[in-house]
């Protein structure tokens, strides 16, 4: 049943030989690679306007100015991601970029500000969307939804598992027609915007409550914390430089083409929104919980199709946007998992060519996160541009780096280029660290340190099983030993007989049975029946005062062990297999509970022996 329930959720597997089939275009790539980015201009804006109405409502109309500054910072960024997708085809992003030219320490660094990132990314893409989906339904009258918002956005994680599960192509699919319709529908409320501005039509935003203005004073720090909040506009940037062998050939000039169109139309749509906010007059509201887009939209379209078009869009952009990370998350956790940083399980692809650990695991944090922040995703974003601007402060040192050590053509205009990339991006990281600090930032940087000591570990432990199981230079074969069989029995019963044969094959003069005593009456019984079927295999029979199991089991192995001198033990567990998933349920597990017991024994083999119910 679980064959059959996992082939319906997930799909036929895929053969390894059909992988090149499962590449992207550079239309559905976008989709795919930026729905993160470009869904950030959903809340990006209404960011920087949370912190300056703070210091009252005539603070805001810095916002645009603000929003201008970070579009610059965007192109900076995005030409320099650009020279590391041609430096880096094989992808990676800033964990292979830092480890190639930075060193382990640096690059362990990214890895942990990624992972964090991606976790973020899709906990906060899923609160926003189900934002968008409370804010739409308290305009059609149904504010009651907004206690549902935990729900609906554990729900949506699950959903985009399942469907990422099912592979990268089938998911990029799926996901396009939303992002597009997103895009289309922002940039024709901008068109639509600025040509009723153009016309002296726009009208200014109707509050059905006012929104509550702060009494801060007006200051450089407040106006650096508004300028930390809209840096989310850039989070995701980096996605396209990690995932370019994900893109049909030719890989590096696919991607780097399909990052020039995410970062014009993003920062088309974020000044665009930023601009159209401010003539509007629109501000977060937390007593309506309607979002700034939503102001804008109702301003320009009012409450009819467009809206509501504009309002789901924006909704379904939001939750799939956490599908970005969903494409990062799996292949940066196998890298680590390939270099010992990582368990080896999240290197392993799935029946679909997909790293399913890795997803499982992403959607398993993001879950968690969402649960503890109540899918508040306006307080999660002070933990989320931190990890982002370290991965790209250390991924442009790492190309200045690289320019400076290959000095391939072209070199010193790419050096140019990543320096400025890194200058700026260290800069912004340093005021992100300073303003958010107070505000939840400091979770993130003491997070960091934490997994690096974790990818260490992990590394020093896979190194020193590596060295304890290397054969060197002569292979020399211990000698045989002699076997000495325990049978355990807890009844006798058909599933015993098979046992009993492999125990006699290791050990055949040597075999004892032994049962433990938990109900006296039931021990008897054993015993008759063993002497009556079975009279040439001594059966021991242990007391159990306190009715336990294991207990006594392996105080009489440990005796039988040290009694046997060099003898290798060999403990036979018999187990029958139930025809049905379910009736597991329906006994209880001691062979397990007994071989995870036994495993951890030197010098004892553990044979478990299955007998399948028909």
């Amino acid at each position: 049943m679980f064959t059959e329930l996992k082939r319906f959720l997930v799909g036929k597997p895929i053969a390894t030989e059909q992988q090149s089939r499962q590449r992207l275009n550079k239309v559905t790539a976008l989709a795919v690679f930026s729905s993160d980015a470009l869904s950030s201009v959903a809340y990006a804006t209404e960011a920087i306007l949370a912190v300056l109405l703070l210091a009252g409502a005539a603070a805001v109309n810095l916002a645009l100015p603000i929003a201008g500054v970070i579009v610059g910072l965007l192109l900076v960024v995005g030409f320099s991601y650009r020279q590391t997708i041609h430096a880096y085809p094989n992808g990676g992003g800033a964990y292979i970029v830092a480890r190639d030219n930075l060193g382990e320490w640096p690059s362990l660094v990214a890895a942990a500000a990624l992972l964090i990132d991606y976790v973020l990314t899709v906990a906060v893409s899923v609160s926003a969307g189900v934002a968008a989906i409370v804010s739409l339904a308290g305009v059609w009258g149904w504010p009651a939804l907004s206690h549902y918002a935990v729900p609906l956005a554990l729900a949506s994680v699950l959903a985009i598992a399942l469907a990422n599960l099912r592979g990268v192509r089938e998911s990029g699919t799926l996901f396009a027609v939303p992002t597009y319709v997103f895009v289309g529908s922002i940039l024709l409320m901008i068109a639509v915007g600025a040509g009723q501005a153009a016309a002296g039509d726009l009208r200014t935003v109707t509050h059905t409550v006012p929104p509550l203005a702060g009494s801060e004073a007006l200051s450089l720090w407040l106006v650096l914390r508004a300028f930390a909040a809209g840096c989310t506009a850039l989070t995701g940037v980096e996605a396209i430089s990690n995932g370019v062998p994900a893109f049909k050939p030719p890989e590096s000039r696919n991607a780097a083409t399909t990052l020039l169109w995410m970062v014009a139309l993003l920062a088309t749509m974020f000044l665009g929104i930023s601009w159209l906010a401010d003539r509007v007059g629109a501000l977060p509201n937390d007593t309506t919980h309607e979002t700034v887009l939503s102001q804008v939209a109702r301003t320009v379209f009012g409450v009819g199709p467009v809206y509501t078009l504009i309002q789901v869009a924006t909704a379904l952009i939001l939750v799939l946007a956490a599908n970005t990370a969903f494409a990062d998350f799996p292949r940066l956790a196998s890298l680590l998992g390939r270099d010992g940083y990582l368990p080896r399980q999240l290197t392993h692809r799935g029946d679909r060519l997909v790293f399913s650990n890795g997803i499982l695991l992403l959607a398993g944090f993001a879950a968690l996160l969402i649960i503890l922040f109540q899918a508040n995703e306006i307080a999660l974003l002070p933990l989320y541009a931190v990890g982002v601007f370290l991965s790209f402060t250390l991924s442009q040192s790492g190309m200045v780096r690289h320019h400076l050590r290959l000095r391939e053509a072209g070199w010193r205009r790419g050096l140019i280029i990543n320096s400025l990339g890194a200058l700026l991006t260290a800069i912004v990281l340093l005021v992100l660290s300073i303003t958010k600090f107070v505000y939840g930032a400091w979770v993130v940087l003491v997070l960091l340190p934490v997994l690096v000591v974790m990818f260490r570990a992990i590394h020093r432990h896979y190194q020193a099983v590596a060295a304890q199981l290397a054969l060197g230079d002569q292979v020399a074969e211990p000698p045989p030993q002699p076997h000495t069989a325990i049978l355990l029995v807890g009844d006798l019963h058909r599933g015993v007989l098979p046992a009993l044969a492999v125990a006699r094959s290791f050990a055949p003069d040597r075999v004892t049975a032994v049962t433990v005593a938990i109900e006296p009456e039931q021990a008897v019984q054993v015993q008759q029946r063993w002497r009556q079927f079975i009279p040439d295999v001594p059966l021991v029979v242990l007391e159990s005062p306190y009715r336990s199991l294991v207990g006594p089991l392996l105080r009489y192995i440990d005796m039988v062990d040290a009694q046997t001198d060099n003898d290798l033990l060999v403990v036979v567990i018999p187990e029958f297999v139930p025809a049905r998933w379910w009736e597991y349920l329906l006994h209880n597990q001691t062979a397990f509970l007994l071989r995870a017991a036994l495993l951890l024994r030197k010098r004892k083999i553990v044979v478990s022996v299955p007998y399948l119910l028909p």
